[in-house]
């Protein structure tokens, strides 16, 4: 067994590091693989806009020449500035069930990152904020939401027998679309709008989506205040996830709290399309689009995966409003039978209380995991 440093200009490696999780998810249904041109742009320094910042080593364990793991290590120069840390994110972990082999490639990424002065390491945590977070510790037997994380449950005990300790875990509810949330709720967000003097704005079409990608981006940004453990998105960054979750967005889904002309709340909401991932495998091409856009019509499903306000409107109604949208989203279309909430962080206990008291239920949970160097 050797543990390698992928090149990332060598195809041959780069297309094991890439193909390595369909041998190990083959008898795994539940599994959802990544969309495959984003997978190969993680690794390719000139495209991606990480790498105009920040760091990447990728490592991949081989026993008698065949792959049987993978890891990424990141360090994020912007995050580590922004929060005064000097952390490197894990990434990208796959392996068979071989305690030697991950144990190898955790030892090759903590050298690299003690190499560049960091001192700790956490993670699961990919290259941006729209990455999925942690290790599914709860809800294996259920699809992921498009874009989570999924592994098989042995993957907790390889990473703890690397020195990881648990740091955190997030959880993620469904809503079915007969659910009701108190009316309370509706009347609060009215109340609150007409006394701050907010709205919500909605949309038909992408392209007004994309003319407000400059003042999202002001908005996320801005949310971030009072918050540790992010980073504020670049100008290249959020014109790259623009286009990407543009894509596949519907636009009546997105919702923006406006303050006169300026946005200072979103709901982002999508049909989740899972399963024409699943049957092209992540393929776009030659026809696999077709697949896709297909879905986005015939799903029954709705991902709820970003929500916030800006500071000063929080606790004064601001998430009354979100609830309010939150529900009409998964119940207004018409087209939905299931929505996943993803990914609220269990430190916010009383977000959880308030949407358990509706009925939702949290049935995943993802577990982040760090040690120090």
């Amino acid at each position: 067994m050797d543990i390698i440093p992928l090149d990332t200009s060598n195809r041959r490696q780069v297309n094991q590091f890439l193909n390595l999780p369909f041998h190990i998810y083959r008898d795994i249904p539940q599994w959802v693989p990544p969309l495959e041109p984003e997978a190969r742009r993680m690794l390719d320094r000139k495209r991606h806009p990480f790498y105009r910042h920040s760091q990447a080593a990728f490592f991949l364990a081989r026993r008698e020449a065949r792959p049987v793991g993978r890891l990424a290590l990141l360090d994020n120069r912007r995050y580590n500035d922004f929060n005064h840390e000097r952390t490197a994110f894990f990434y990208l972990f796959e392996c068979e069930d071989d305690r030697e082999a991950a144990l190898g490639l955790f030892e090759a990424g903590l050298a690299w990152a003690r190499a560049r002065g960091l001192n700790r390491v956490s993670g699961p945590r990919g290259f941006t904020v729209f990455d999925g977070l942690g290790l599914l510790v709860k809800g294996f037997e259920h699809r992921p939401a498009f874009g989570l994380p999924y592994n098989p449950p042995y993957y907790v005990p390889l990473v703890e027998a690397a020195g990881f300790s648990p740091a955190g875990e997030l959880v993620s509810g469904y809503l079915p679309a007969g659910m009701q949330f108190p009316e309370k709720i509706h009347q609060l967000s009215q109340l609150a709008q007409k006394r701050r003097g907010l709205r919500v704005a909605r949309y038909r079409k992408r392209r007004h989506l994309r003319a407000l990608v400059p003042k999202l981006q002001a908005l996320y940004n801005a949310s971030l205040g009072g918050t540790s453990g992010n980073v504020p998105l670049t100008d290249d960054e959020v014109q790259t996830l623009a286009g990407q979750l543009l894509w596949f967005a519907d636009a009546r889904l997105i919702k923006i709290v406006m303050k006169g002309d300026e946005p200072v709340g979103f709901l982002f909401a999508y049909p989740d399309i899972s399963a024409a991932v699943q049957r092209t495998k992540g393929r776009l091409l030659p026809f696999g689009w077709i697949d896709l856009l297909l879905e986005m019509r015939r799903t029954r499903w709705i991902n709820i995966n970003g929500a916030g306000i800006v500071e000063q409107y929080r606790g004064l109604g601001g998430t009354a409003i979100l609830f309010s949208e939150m529900y009409k989203s998964v119940t207004e279309a018409g087209r939905f039978d299931h929505a996943d909430l993803v990914q609220i962080g269990v430190e916010n206990d009383r977000m959880q209380r308030e949407m358990r008291d509706f009925g939702i239920d949290f049935y995943k949970a993802h577990r982040l995991y760090q040690r120090t160097l």
